[in-house]
């Protein structure tokens, strides 16, 4: 897969308020990830440039919609997931072989979806985790990135075990306010990933 397309706030503004030109800059970026997620299960070239087109249609209709906080890459994906299965529904008689088909595009997809939601979960957690004080960085990664325990972090820094829960504590619930601005998924995600 290709790497997630990150567009800045400025951007996406841009977009809402009717701009052509970043209207332009986001089909460039991502109109042939598009396609090639629509040519995977439709394997028909002029049906994966109509989903293309329908795609980035329903986007400028609705781009008043849209919220500059949260990526739009997913965003994009699920309207070319439903475009994709309504193209299989279309093209597809039989009841049994178009229930194997949307199985296989919805498992496809959720990967899809996962990789971009996980990717930027990482992009932002990181950024939270160099924000913390740095006892608490060095005590969050040694738990969460390396599995050490209470135990083994503290015969690593010199300090109690007790110092070393609280400093995971304070840290994780720190953490857990940033995550709370963000998209549910986010939050969801880091519960997950960390605690």
């Amino acid at each position: 897969m290709l790497p997630f397309r990150t567009f800045s706030n400025e951007q996406i503004k841009r977009l809402r308020e009717g701009n052509e030109s970043a209207f332009q800059h986001v089909y460039q970026s991502l109109a042939p990830k598009v396609y090639g997620f629509a040519y995977r299960f439709l394997k028909d070239k002029a049906q994966s440039e109509e989903v293309v087109q329908e795609a980035f249609i329903t986007l400028w209709e609705n781009r008043e919609k849209l919220d500059q906080e949260r990526p739009l890459e997913p965003y994009l994906f699920t309207i070319s997931k439903r475009l994709v299965l309504d193209s299989l529904r279309k093209a597809t008689s039989s009841q049994a072989l178009r229930e194997k088909l949307m199985l296989k595009i919805s498992e496809n997809h959720n990967e899809t979806e996962e990789s971009i939601i996980l990717s930027d979960l990482m992009a932002f957690a990181e950024k939270a985790i160099r924000e913390l004080p740095r006892q608490q960085q060095v005590v969050f990664r040694l738990s969460r990135f390396e599995g050490l325990s209470y135990e083994e972090i503290g015969e690593r820094l010199n300090l109690s075990k007790n110092t070393v829960k609280n400093h995971l504590v304070v840290a994780l619930k720190t953490l857990k306010t940033q995550l709370a601005s963000q998209e549910m998924t986010y939050a969801l995600a880091f519960l997950i990933y960390f605690v």
